[in-house]
Parts: structure tokens; C-alpha cells; sequence
């Protein structure tokens, strides 16, 4: 029997053809990530928070409630948002163009069609202008196309990185969605206690942050832009940072250290256009992420597959 070829190219994501389906998205994953804060039992890190990778788009995964269970995955080949309960019941809806408003209000509508009765603070988060999802009716684009080029964009980054996940055998997140800033990231643990962070993301509660950076990290991840940065990027920061974090050397060429984020960004039209897309990725993952662990004295031989 013939193998088929299942692998997936490199979209391009041209920020100008996607942003309005972008800054409606991340209202409706912000309403969606928060049915997920407000049922899960809490994790460290807010982990119990984030979404996740789907064959078909993005998954709260199995949400426990009221001694059952239910799921919300948005479905960007059948354009769809289900809710899919243990007990059998399930509902769904058309993503299209809609309002945040439209759509908050349908969502939880069908939600308590199948029962489940769930409170969220209805504002998003992590973004400078919180307009209640109640009241949203600026944001209501949905360009079919534009979403799934975004989630096929994640996909192939997901890969990448479960695979850098595996080099690491100390404490380290899963390949997750937050839904705040709308970024994909995987973040290193060096397992030692990190000098209280003093916040500063907007909309956002001090003590989570606190408690999200309360050890030492090395993070990366990625983030499709906005209108103030209209660039999808990669990044990798340290926190807390070594003095000489900075001036290392990473790879590839491409990439640069952003003083104003305190972190090493590359461009993902760059890694898009190269020849070997999966070979860029990882030399940036590998190089900054060895940036942070040599600079701020990591125990590498405890924490990596393959020391150094």
C-alpha cells in the first residue's frame, strides 16, 4: 500500500491579510480560555489555564465538571466550534463572521443548553483596551483562510518544539496556547527559586505573574504580531536574565535581541522562507535557550538528555 504524504508546508502569514481575523480570534479563545480557568483545578503556573494544539485547530481538551466531562475545540477545516460532553450531548456553531458580543452570547447560551453553568470575568486580558465581551461589536471578522493559516503556522511550530521539549529532563511546560497573549510557548525550568517579578502585563493580576515567573525559566515560544508590532515572531527570554544574557551569540544570522522586550526575537517569514524551516527553529530554541543557561548558571548536567 502506497504511504500517503500526510506533512503540512509552511503557510505564509502576511500580517496585513490576517490581522482582522487575528484580533477577533483572540477574543473568542479568550472567552473560551477563561471556561477553561474558571472549571479546571488549578495548576502551577496557570497552566490549568491554556489551550492546546488540535489536529483540526485548537482544544480545551477534557474539562472535569460536576462528576462528567466536557470539551470546546474550534475547527478550522470544517469551521465550527463544538462542545462535546462524556454523556453524549454535544452542540456546535459556525465560526463566520460574528461580533465578540454575538458570539459570547451564543457560546454560553448553548453551554447551558447542555447544562453547565459557568461564571467568567468577562473582559479579556493581557490587552491594553478591554472592552467587555458583552459590548465588543468592533471585532467580528473571520476570514476562513486567515484562520487556518494560523493554526497550520502553530502546528508546524508545535513540532518543533515538542521535540525541544524532549532534550529537557528537568521541570518543563507542555507545548501550550496562552490564550492572553495569544502565544505558543514552551518553557525550561532550572528548579531554583526566581526574585519575586515586579508584573507590568496590562489587565493582568500581579500576583499571577508572580506566581507564573516564581522560579527560574528560559521560555520560548510564538506570537503572530499585532497592530503595534505587525510581524509573527519567534522569542526566547531568560527570566530572571543573566547580565551578560544579551550580548551572547545565537543562531541563525537572523536573529536579534530586542532591548525594548528583553528578549532574542526571530522573524517567522524568515524561518518560513529558508530552506530548512524546522533546522532554523531549532538552532534558535538550542542556542538561546544555552544563551540563559550558561549566563545564569544552570546545572545542565542535571536538566538536559544531553548535557552541553
Amino acid at each position: 500500500m502506497e504511504s500517503k504524504d500526510i506533512s503540512l508546508p509552511w503557510p505564509e502569514l502576511e500580517f496585513g491579510k490576517i490581522q482582522d481575523t487575528l484580533e477577533t480570534l483572540h477574543q473568542w479563545i479568550q472567552i473560551v480560555g477563561k471556561i477553561r480557568l474558571r472549571t479546571m483545578p488549578w495548576q502551577n503556573h496557570s497552566w490549568h489555564t491554556t489551550l492546546y494544539l488540535s489536529p483540526h485547530g485548537f482544544t480545551t481538551q477534557g474539562i472535569p465538571y460536576q462528576g462528567g466531562f466536557f470539551q470546546i475545540d474550534f475547527d478550522f477545516m470544517q469551521h465550527k466550534l463544538y462542545v462535546s460532553c462524556a454523556h453524549g450531548a454535544s452542540l456546535s456553531l459556525d465560526l463566520r463572521p460574528m461580533t465578540v458580543a454575538d458570539f459570547y452570547e451564543v457560546l454560553f447560551q448553548k453551554l447551558s443548553n447542555l447544562g453547565i453553568h459557568v461564571g467568567i470575568h468577562g473582559s479579556p486580558n493581557e490587552l491594553e483596551t478591554a472592552i467587555p465581551f458583552k459590548e465588543n461589536t468592533i471585532n467580528k471578522s473571520y476570514d476562513p483562510k486567515a484562520a487556518r493559516s494560523l493554526w497550520q503556522a502553530m502546528a508546524k511550530v508545535q513540532a518543533v518544539f515538542s521535540r525541544f521539549r524532549s532534550e529537557f529532563i528537568g521541570k518543563c511546560s507542555p507545548v501550550h496556547l496562552f490564550w492572553g497573549a495569544f502565544d505558543l510557548a514552551v518553557t525550561r525550568f532550572s528548579g531554583s527559586p526566581a526574585p519575586l517579578h515586579p508584573g507590568g502585563a496590562p489587565n493582568m493580576p500581579l500576583e499571577v505573574m508572580q506566581e507564573a515567573y516564581s522560579k527560574e525559566v528560559s521560555s520560548a515560544g510564538f506570537w503572530p504580531g499585532s497592530k503595534d508590532f505587525p510581524s509573527a515572531i519567534f522569542y526566547s527570554y531568560a527570566y530572571p536574565a543573566g547580565p551578560r544574557f544579551a550580548e551572547q551569540e545565537v543562531l541563525p544570522k537572523e536573529a536579534f535581541y530586542s532591548a525594548e522586550m528583553g528578549e532574542f526575537m526571530l522573524k517567522y517569514d524568515d524561518v518560513q522562507q529558508s530552506k530548512d524551516p524546522e533546522g532554523m527553529l531549532w538552532d534558535f530554541l538550542q542556542s538561546t535557550y544555552q544563551a540563559a543557561a550558561v549566563t545564569s548558571g544552570w546545572n545542565r548536567a542535571e536538566l538536559e538528555r544531553y548535557p552541553g
